[in-house]
């Protein structure tokens, strides 16, 4: 099962404007109630690159720079997910996400 926190390679092309491209790694943020009975997740694309905001917090990831972008959170299918990337604690985004969503 897909669990909040994971981080996995989406494929998140087509893309429309300004909306994030690629297959890049991405941090499921759904709860793990929803990840159980849904076909869907809600993810958030990390990047090593962009515009650094308080709403897209910064750390190490597989030991490389890696923002997360809570900006760009995007529902998909679980057929986009290809591989499971690792974990990253909720410590470091889920107050950032509250936040943004209150």
């Amino acid at each position: 099962m897909v669990r909040r926190g994971e981080v996995y390679w989406v494929a998140l092309d087509p893309t429309m404007g300004s909306e994030i491209k690629k297959t890049r790694p991405a941090l499921v943020v759904s709860p793990d109630d929803m990840n159980a009975a849904l076909p869907t997740v809600i993810v958030a694309p990390l990047t090593s690159k962009g515009q650094p905001l308080g709403c897209r917090p910064e750390m190490l990831f597989d030991g490389k720079r890696a923002r997360i972008l809570l900006d760009q959170l995007r529902s998909v299918d679980k057929s986009r997910l290809a591989g499971k990337m690792g974990i990253i604690d909720s410590a470091l985004w889920h107050p950032i996400l509250l936040e943004m969503l209150a």
